[in-house]
């Protein structure tokens, strides 16, 4: 995977040590220090040391982990891992896409944000398709500039009302295609294995480790 305007770099393989996970976002810190578990990461959030959230201007979800990871790893001098992902609803031409976070509002109410996508749904005649995917762009940086980039998706159907109080963001309107569950009912580790994010992962897994 490469970043907007950038030429593929040679793969570098990541030392076991600490990293920054470039997030305030605590849900996705706990779902990537799970993942980060078996390979002798010592994840550090940048909510942890206090590093600002830069302002999200890239156009896609790899511009815009690729931004977050190169801030985190300047300012701490350590390897950065940077998460950027979101919801992309076919009816509504894949928004809310990389403005996701955004359709939270400031105090970042995903309750909102999910009454908000339900609404432009509803106001769709005649009844458009509830089709949806949840994307995941990883960036991974270190000091010197180098990044490794990946992306992973998951294809599902959006329902309404939102089910179960697991998860985070829009995860109880989402129902993985094949799955009787939401990824807001579905065990942690079941969303693990299955999630957008789990399949960065394993992208970033067998590249990097």
């Amino acid at each position: 995977m490469s970043g907007e305007g950038k030429e593929p770099q040679a793969i570098r393989k990541l030392a076991p040590g600490k990293l920054v996970i470039a997030s305030h976002n605590q849900g996705k810190v706990r779902e990537i220090r799970a993942l980060l578990a078996p390979y002798g990461i010592e994840p550090v959030s940048a909510g942890e040391l206090d590093l600002p959230e830069p302002e999200e201007t890239g156009t896609t979800f790899v511009a815009n982990a690729e931004l977050k990871a190169m801030q985190a790893t300047d300012l701490s001098g350590l390897p950065a891992l940077a998460d950027d992902s979101g919801l992309c609803v076919e009816a509504l031409g894949g928004e809310p896409g990389i403005f996701s976070a955004r359709w939270a509002g400031p105090t970042k109410d995903f309750t909102l944000a999910m009454q908000a996508v339900e609404n432009r749904l509803a106001a769709i005649d005649p009844a458009p398709t509830r089709a949806a995917h949840f994307v995941c762009a990883l960036a991974l940086a270190w000091p010197d500039g180098h990044v490794e980039w990946f992306e992973g998706r998951v294809d599902g159907t959006l329902v309404w009302p939102p089910r179960g109080d697991r998860g985070f963001g829009y995860d109880p309107m989402f129902l993985p295609d094949g799955g009787t569950e939401t990824y807001g009912e579905m065990d942690p580790e079941q969303k693990h294995a299955t999630s957008h994010r789990a399949d960065a992962f394993r992208q970033l897994v067998s590249t990097v480790f």
